[in-house]
């Protein structure tokens, strides 16, 4: 079955090989994933910012083991923000996990292959329930990707995003004490992490809107205003490509609750 298509088309998205590696850097803010050497890697990350996801993911594949970042990506964040059977859901990020093993085995010194491996099994975690997946053992698999993707990459914006979720969730869902105590789940680390994110990549919708929600679930009331704040800024930021296009346009959802 086909992919759905990125809703909202914008020719600002769609870069040609020079455009994108001007572009780059602050495209690329938050991943830190160097540019790519191979033409066919270039034409593929170009889809994937102008929201061909599944082009992207086609393409990337097509490559090998090199091309698994811009699948990785594709592929989670279409699953995540345009993919609305759960099933179709789960099954890529499981994909996505299980590709990020080989990638891990292939590539060990390639942080892509375990931030994706983090992200794709914290989202897995979310829809099957955060305590079932901890029953699993996913928790420590997240933690040790997580770990060593900042140990690989310090600069790695949306690791920390990432470990401020992983933070979050646990605590919310079997408390500070065992959080603390079993996985070394811990708040103020979680928003400190927020933090990091937020001075490695100042531009980040998605880093806002997880802070607010990371705030939300285990302060509630007390920080509603700071809540409320990093959602109307997750909104207002200027989106450069597909991917931020959808956290910002997220974010405005979330306004509108």
């Amino acid at each position: 079955m086909a992919w759905k298509q990125f809703p909202y088309p914008d020719d600002a998205y769609v870069h040609t090989p020079a455009s994108l590696a001007a572009a780059w850097p602050r495209l690329h803010a938050g991943d830190a994933e160097p540019f790519p050497q191979q033409a066919a890697l270039v034409q593929a990350w170009i889809a994937f910012h102008a929201g061909d996801f599944e082009r992207a993911a086609r393409l990337g594949l097509a490559v090998g083991v090199p091309g698994y970042c811009v699948a990785h990506k594709a592929s989670c964040m279409y699953a995540t923000h345009l993919e609305l059977d759960e099933g179709a859901r789960l099954a890529l990020f499981e994909e996505v996990a299980e590709r990020c093993e080989r990638q891990q085995a292939e590539q060990p010194d390639n942080p892509a292959g375990y931030y994706w491996h983090a992200y794709s099994l914290g989202r897995y975690a979310l829809g099957i329930s955060v305590v079932k997946a901890l029953a699993q053992g996913m928790g420590a698999k997240v933690r040790n990707s997580l770990n060593r993707t900042v140990t690989l990459a310090p600069l790695h914006a949306d690791a920390h995003i990432a470990f401020g979720i992983y933070h979050a969730e646990i605590i919310d869902k079997v408390g500070a004490m065992i959080g603390g105590l079993s996985y070394g789940a811990d708040k103020e680390d979680g928003y400190r992490h927020f933090r990091t994110a937020l001075a490695l990549n100042p531009a980040s919708a998605s880093a806002r809107s997880e802070y607010a929600r990371a705030l939300q679930m285990l302060d509630g009331k007390k920080k509603l205003a700071e809540v409320m704040s990093l959602y109307a800024q997750a909104a207002e930021c200027v989106a450069l490509d597909a991917k931020e296009r959808l956290e910002v346009e997220a974010a405005i959802d979330e306004l509108k609750k």
